[in-house]
């Protein structure tokens, strides 16, 4: 009874414009600007809703304690010492784009037929490198049944960013599957975040069939063109590989290795010349769900974006008109988390399991999805300015808005050891 499960990092009390990703163009514009926490929280509540409305089964993944205290400790300050950019980095919401949680090898590719997750360590940025021990604790808790194994993360300094430089081909979820790592080497003026030795490892760790399993390089272009994590550029699902022209720094080396393996895989590639990286990028067109429906095709779950922008709504449209896998778009209103530089695929992790493996805890229907807007309505900021992130009386209304979503789901003590 395996089944692809979404799970959606809810966007945390915290969530600012700090602008503290490099490479990452919409982050880094939006530094300085007022966010809305409460709002993002509700968009991201939302879009589960209607992956629940399509008849998908839909996890949740918490927001850990906001600012990471021990962290600053380890680095002999507190808070209110703490200089600005310690305090902006103690007190990031990134840990909402599930995507780069782990990397996460199902059950029917692995050596001892468990479903492997190895979390990220994500020490490519100062912000993200302190979230993986929270992190760690989460995951164990949700897959902590024997048909689970949770990895603590590779070791650095090989940077690892999880599942969104990670992707899978299968004939069927619950089938053998092709497993591609997609690292990076050069990004022009941006850091490149995923190094091929984390994806070898973990690879290694999960116990995959060499045989079925890919290592591709990014390419330059596009991480210096803002892809800072290759689901901005290319996504898959099942049979269906749906990238960008300039996606990958040897194509025709990565297509004819996944037609060997797997010579029924469909290629969906988008052409430069009808849609720039730019355009993209800026859309986030391939950071989207790429899905299967129950009652079979697969759909996209795009972000509103990707409506609004002429050239690349008009090429979907051309798509799915025409007779190739993909056969619906789903929009959906992600605002706040897409000026922070993540789309709908950013904020979920895929896992292939049986549902009734999972503590239930982490399994989301609209009743509980209720009792966690509720939360989020009373207790969420309504907006957090950038200058007010030392502000004793917000971090006080952060720490007690995190503190009241804990006791509600009855998770209190989820983030202690």
């Amino acid at each position: 009874m395996l089944r692809e499960i979404n799970f959606d990092g809810l966007i945390g009390p915290s969530h600012n414009y700090a602008g503290l990703s490099p490479g990452n163009l919409a982050a880094t514009r939006s530094r300085g600007a007022t966010s809305s926490p409460r709002a993002a929280a509700l968009e991201g509540i939302a879009k589960m809703r209607a992956n629940l409305a399509l008849g998908l089964v839909q996890g949740i993944l918490l927001p850990p304690p906001r600012p990471d205290h021990r962290w600053l400790a380890a680095l002999g300050t507190e808070y209110p010492a703490a200089e600005p950019h310690l305090q902006a980095q103690a007190l990031s919401a990134s840990s909402m784009w599930a995507a780069n949680a782990a990397t996460v090898s199902p059950a029917p590719d692995t050596a001892d037929g468990k479903c492997h997750l190895t979390v990220a360590n994500l020490v490519t940025m100062p912000h993200r490198s302190h979230e993986w021990p929270d992190m760690l604790a989460q995951l164990r808790r949700a897959f902590a049944h024997r048909d689970f194994v949770v990895h603590a993360p590779v070791p650095a300094p090989f940077g690892d960013e999880g599942a969104a430089n990670h992707m899978r081909l299968c004939a069927a979820h619950d089938a053998p599957g092709v497993e591609i790592f997609v690292y990076g080497v050069a990004g022009g003026p941006f850091p490149a975040r995923q190094h091929v030795e984390a994806s070898k490892a973990v690879a290694r760790v999960h116990g995959l069939d060499p045989a079925r399993t890919v290592f591709a390089e990014q390419s330059e272009a596009a991480i210096a063109a803002g892809a800072f994590h290759n689901d901005v550029v290319a996504v898959a699902n099942e049979r269906v590989l749906f990238a960008h022209e300039l996606a990958f720094a040897d194509k025709a080396a990565l297509f004819g290795a996944l037609a060997r393996i797997m010579p029924e895989v469909q290629i969906v590639e988008v052409p430069a010349d009808r849609i720039s990286l730019a355009e993209a990028i800026a859309s986030y067109l391939f950071n989207a769900q790429l899905v299967t429906l129950p009652q079979g095709g697969q759909a996209l779950i795009l972000p509103s974006e990707a409506r609004d922008n002429r050239a690349v709504w008009s090429w979907l449209e051309e798509m799915v008109a025409g007779n190739g896998p993909i056969r619906q778009l789903e929009v959906v209103d992600v605002r706040q988390s897409m000026a922070n530089g993540g789309g709908p695929a950013c904020l979920r992790l895929r896992v292939v399991a049986d549902p009734d493996t999972i503590d239930p805890q982490f399994l989301v229907d609209d009743a509980r999805l209720d009792r966690i807007a509720a939360v989020v309505e009373a207790h969420w900021p309504e907006a957090i300015a950038h200058d007010a992130i030392g502000d004793g009386a917000l971090i006080g209304r952060i720490e007690a808005a995190h503190a009241a979503l804990l006791e509600a789901l009855d998770l209190v003590g989820l983030f202690d050891s």
